[in-house]
C-alpha cells in the first residue's frame, strides 16, 4: 500500500470521527436546550405537557437542522 493511499485512509478516518464527535456534541445541546425549556419538574413519568414540548423541540431541531444542510449543500453546487 503506498503511502499517499495511507495518509488519504488516515485522513477520511480522521474527519469521519470529527464529524462523529460533532454530532455528539450537537445531541448533546439538544438534549441540554430541550430539557431545561421543557421540563419542570422530575417525576416517575412524562405528563402530556413535557413529552409535547420534548417532541415539538426535537422536531424543530431536526427541522433545522434539514434547511441548514439543505441549504449548504445547494451553495456547494453554486
Amino acid at each position: 500500500m503506498a503511502s499517499g493511499t495511507v495518509d488519504r485512509e488516515m485522513e477520511q478516518f480522521i474527519l469521519a470521527e470529527k464529524e462523529k464527535v460533532r454530532f455528539q456534541s450537537l445531541v448533546r445541546s439538544l438534549t441540554d436546550e430541550c430539557w431545561e425549556k421543557c421540563v419542570e419538574k422530575v417525576g416517575s413519568k412524562l405528563d402530556s405537557k413535557t413529552e409535547t414540548c420534548l417532541v415539538n423541540c426535537v422536531e424543530r431541531f431536526l427541522d433545522t437542522s434539514n434547511f441548514v444542510a439543505n441549504r449548504l449543500s445547494q451553495m456547494g453546487e453554486s
